[in-house]
């Protein structure tokens, strides 16, 4: 009874606690940008619904076990002292009501400041309310793109994508790069943005003279290509 009418009131609530948010902390409700040259696609990507629903389940579980808990305290303290149990019963109500509405409207502030933001030559991942975190990662540096799932997620049919690029300069005891990573977190089409950042990673690595494509993504004209193939040529024919 106490989750319902947490849940009733903080759902009047949420517009207004993010207007106050948006004004007093700027929290930006749009996704970020990223800059992109001319013709370059830019996917922007947000959480899908079932990672809403996902972060609900774990707080309607965890709100039932702190009601159950603050329920069976004032039973207790009802028997023991029914006079205690009265006055007593509001104070209950306003503990285990008024932190459940704090949670619900935090969970739906996670949800829709998540993004990420997806052009052909970077990432750029942004979370959070009271501090927000925005991680830019170039496809140049990822070393490794995973999909995550565990059983729960997997009810919801969402999943994680993790992508691990070396550490800035650090070394591990082996001497090894130390590895960081970026998580596009509850989304619904993993494997598809998984195979997306690998196509983008591949890409980034083969750029050259001998790939047709890589100049043109560097701003190349392919005379410019033929004209370096010439000098080439010749720089050859004169070095023999």
């Amino acid at each position: 009874m106490a989750g319902r009418i947490a849940v009733t009131a903080s759902q009047k609530a949420y517009e207004g606690a993010w207007a106050v948010l948006a004004r007093l902390f700027r929290v930006p409700r749009e996704g970020p940008t990223l800059p992109v040259r001319e013709g370059e696609r830019l996917d922007v990507v947000h959480p899908a619904p079932g990672f809403l629903r996902y972060l609900k389940f774990w707080f309607w579980l965890v709100l039932a076990l702190i009601d159950v808990a603050i329920l069976a305290a004032w039973v207790v303290i009802t028997v023991a002292s029914p006079l205690a149990g009265a006055l007593l019963a509001v104070p209950a109500l306003v503990i285990a009501v008024v932190p459940d509405i704090f949670a619900y409207v935090a969970i739906h502030l996670r949800y829709d400041t998540t993004w990420y933001v997806l052009t052909e030559r970077s990432m750029r991942l942004r979370r959070g309310i009271w501090t927000i975190s925005e991680v830019t990662i170039t496809f140049e540096n990822v070393q490794n793109v995973r999909v995550r799932s565990g059983p729960v997620q997997r009810h919801f049919g969402i999943a994680d994508v993790i992508v691990e690029t070396a550490g800035g300069g650090k070394r591990d005891e082996h001497g090894g790069g130390v590895s960081n990573q970026g998580v596009i977190e509850g989304v619904a089409n993993a494997v598809e943005i998984r195979d997306l950042v690998m196509s983008r990673v591949r890409a980034s690595r083969t750029t050259g003279l001998g790939d047709e494509k890589g100049p043109e993504r560097a701003g190349w004209s392919a005379s410019h290509v033929a004209a370096l193939r010439e000098i080439r040529d010749e720089v050859r024919g004169l070095a023999t």
